[in-house]
């Protein structure tokens, strides 16, 4: 197996990952800097994600080391779909699409259309930045509404989720991992607060559904409800943020043509931004048995990283695949995941993208940017640090 050394915060990379995807683009390659397997190819990546014999949970948890200083942290982990396997996972996901419906979901089309009409009606007439005033506001408030959370905890919210999430990413340090447990620590207190009054107080929203639910007779714990309202946050709008300036400035490099908005079109488009720059561009799994990839064989207990910002970009998926074209065909792409994990929030995410980028260029079509854009260094995650622009 050919080993590659390429620290995921250098910053050239950060800027520019794909660069080195192309340069790697074997199925099966040595991630020393990960010190596990990655693989780069959209077909192995694909089979990787349906596989059984791989999973999120690690084979034996009890032997997985966690400071003492993390464990709050780990508790909070410890509930949350994102990190179970069968039968616990398929439960808790039942459960919570009992209450994050298709029909709750589509229903917040005119609410969110307001909401991003109500934000652009306030951007300035100097460059300002994009990301802060927009791409970050549409997915936390309408995850907060849907939560049932105070629009005025945004902030709050943002601050908590932004901590939280830095345990994922490469530049994690001790000094973060603090941040991130004080943070969870509190979010997980406030949410704990909160449910109680919702359990005693109903309102028709995702919390007190969450609460109401059941499956063969069985409800969530509080400690679910607690993990499974901040991962709804977590996720909901982290992916969402970057996928917004990301989609964002592609559109505005290349012309942000009005046909790509149409609503025949705007489908197309979306999808072209999550395969050329997708928010996440690596998921692990845990090696149930031995498995070959591509000549390869992963062992029972290894690691292994599916390099799901690569796949958008194999050539073997896609024609010219470092070319933005949103008029391309529509084919299945990675950047929600598959299988078991396909990403909960999906359906949202994609709504969000397309009423709140059809928006943004319906009213500015020559939106242009001020400032070169420059990626945060965030790796797993891949988003800018702002987007400075001018209507």
């Amino acid at each position: 197996m050919h080993i590659v050394r390429q620290s995921p915060t250098d910053p050239a990379f950060v800027q520019n990952p794909y660069s080195v995807y192309d340069k790697i683009r074997g199925d099966c390659v040595y991630w020393q800097d990960y010190e596990m397997p990655a693989i780069f190819s959209y077909s192995e990546i694909d089979k990787l994600f349906k596989n059984k014999l791989l999973g999120r949970e690690a084979i034996n948890p009890g032997e997985v080391v966690i400071p003492k200083r993390l464990q709050p942290f780990y508790d909070i982990e410890a509930h949350s779909m994102l990190e179970l396997e069968p039968p616990r996972h398929t439960h808790l996901r039942k459960m919570v699409l009992h209450a994050f419906t298709s029909r709750r979901i589509a229903a917040l089309g005119p609410e969110i259309e307001n909401l991003c009409h109500r934000l652009i009606d306030n951007f300035p007439n100097e460059p300002f930045d994009i990301l802060s005033t927009y791409a970050t506001q549409v997915p936390v408030i309408v995850i907060a509404r849907l939560l049932g959370v105070p629009e005025s905890m945004t902030s709050q919210l943002l601050r908590w989720s932004n901590d939280m999430v830095m345990m994922y990413q490469a530049r994690r340090t001790p000094e973060l991992e603090d941040q991130a447990v004080t943070s969870a620590i509190e979010f997980s207190s406030f949410m704990a607060t909160y449910i109680e009054e919702r359990r005693n107080k109903p309102a028709d929203d995702l919390i007190s559904h969450l609460i109401a639910a059941e499956e063969d007779g069985a409800r969530l714990s509080r400690d679910e409800v607690i993990t499974t309202c901040i991962l709804l946050l977590n996720a909901g709008h982290e992916a969402t943020v970057h996928t917004l300036g990301n989609g964002i400035k592609a559109l505005i490099e290349h012309g942000a043509h009005s046909a790509w908005f149409t609503p025949e079109a705007i489908t197309g488009t979306i999808e072209e931004i999550l395969r050329y720059d997708p928010p996440l561009h690596m998921f692990t799994r845990y090696v149930y048995d031995d498995v070959e990839i591509g000549g390869h064989t992963l062992s029972r207990g290894d690691q292994v990283a599916l390099m799901i910002g690569a796949s958008g970009r194999d050539p073997n998926r896609w024609d010219d695949p470092n070319r933005f074209d949103p008029t391309r065909r529509v084919q299945k792409n990675h950047a929600f995941g598959a299988g078991i994990h396909f990403c909960l929030g999906a359906p949202l995410a994609r709504m969000e993208m397309q009423i709140a980028l059809k928006s943004l260029f319906d009213r500015y079509p020559n939106l242009r940017i001020t400032a070169a854009p420059k990626y945060a260094n965030l790796y797993h995650f891949h988003g800018l640090e702002a987007l400075w622009v001018q209507t």
